[in-house]
């Protein structure tokens, strides 16, 4: 029983990082939204350095999916 229990705290904190993947896509999302709103001829330049950044942040939450799934069914 404390082995599952221990699994399931141990999965829960490999999810919390996933509320730092939110705050960090919206405000890349929020600081893209706020450039183009100030220079539109800039869009072509900000948005795939845009992209990329909601990618690689994207990419930490699936990493803290992947280990928090390796905790609970491993």
């Amino acid at each position: 029983m404390e082995l599952d229990a221990a699994k399931m705290i141990g999965a829960g904190i490999a999810v919390i990082c996933l509320w730092g993947v939110g705050i960090g896509i919206g405000n890349i999302f929020s600081t893209l939204i706020a450039s183009v709103a100030r220079n539109p001829a800039a869009r072509a330049d900000v948005f795939p350095i845009g992209i990329l950044g909601f990618a690689l942040t994207e990419a930490i939450a699936l990493f803290a999916l992947l280990i928090a799934f390796l905790i609970l069914f491993t």
